[in-house]
């Protein structure tokens, strides 16, 4: 009994005491509290990053579309300081920086005249020089590090550059805009439908925003997204649109759950602060890597260049 009497007197010593400065004015209504956004973000923000970054892309696109592999670049880049950065700060984790970010630049770069046989060679002798680059730095979190260097190549320029090869044929500009346009169709139909209907958690351990519903609601849009862009882009037949639709939609959300866990992992929110409203540039990649590998795979087997 004394234990409980203890524990209560606790409680209630440090129960926090009402701040007469908070008390409504005579005849007011107390201030209600302030809701988290059913959104969970700074929506305004959210979208006016999201019309400045797709207008620069499109700009690129119309103009000389091959300016759009030096955007993609330059997001590889940053995206690759911010994930080894995180590592760094958070886990103790050292990525070869200077190898996987010249590596990186190589690997997209050489996408363009050499396509696969380009980005995969690069790849190799970056891993390469990983393996070199870590030596002097001892046996201690050495196969730690070379893991983190090896993944960061892989996740980020190397999927890249498959983004990178949809440039270069002559339809180049109606592939990039069928796998951009898939993507964020993808990501705002679940978002929409998630927002105002989620009930059934799709991943709660991984992402507890993440729904039945709001996938529903990518795979709809995201169809519909692929069949609209491949017939009207790129002269292909309504069935490959629904294939390609589908199956962005599956990267897409494989590519979101992947980097919450391994936000999750790491115990962080995002991957950093460039844009407001989205968190860092890796948390605006997530769904877009990993849907470059499969759009450059089917669009080639649909639309043969």
């Amino acid at each position: 009994m004394s234990q409980v009497s203890e524990e209560r007197d606790e409680r209630v010593e440090h129960t926090p005491q009402p701040d007469p400065a908070d008390k409504p004015e005579p005849g007011g209504q107390p201030e209600p509290a302030k809701k988290d956004s059913r959104a969970g973000r700074n929506l305004p923000a959210a979208i006016g990053v999201g019309l400045v970054l797709g207008a620069a892309i499109i700009v690129s696109l119309l103009t000389v579309r091959f300016i759009f592999i030096g955007v993609i670049a330059i997001a590889i880049g940053v995206g690759t300081f911010e994930f080894a950065g995180v590592l760094k700060r958070v886990a103790n984790i050292k990525v070869a920086m200077i190898p996987v970010l010249v590596g990186g630049q190589a690997m997209i770069w050489l996408a363009w005249p050499f396509g696969r046989a380009g980005a995969l060679t690069a790849f190799v002798i970056t891993v390469l020089a990983c393996l070199l680059w870590r030596l002097p730095g001892g046996a201690d979190g050495y196969l730690r590090d070379i893991s983190a260097s090896v993944f960061a190549s892989a996740y980020l320029p190397l999927f890249g550059a498959f983004a990178a090869m949809l440039v270069p044929p002559e339809d180049g500009v109606g592939r990039v805009l069928t796998f951009l346009i898939a993507v964020v169709a993808s990501d705002t139909g679940g978002y929409i439908a998630g927002v105002l209907g989620g009930k059934h958690p799709m991943a709660p351990t991984i992402s507890p925003k993440k729904s039945w519903e709001g996938f529903a609601g990518s795979m709809v849009a995201g169809i519909v997204a692929g069949i609209l862009t491949i017939s009207l882009m790129l002269h292909g037949q309504t069935w490959q649109g629904v294939v390609f639709g589908a199956a962005i939609v599956l990267t897409a959300t494989l590519g979101d759950l992947v980097e919450s866990l391994i936000k999750r992992d790491l115990g962080i929110k995002d991957m950093g602060t460039l844009l407001p409203g989205h968190g860092g540039i890796m948390d605006r990649l997530d769904s877009l890597l990993p849907s470059a590998v499969v759009s450059w795979l089917l669009l080639s087997a649909f639309v043969p260049a």
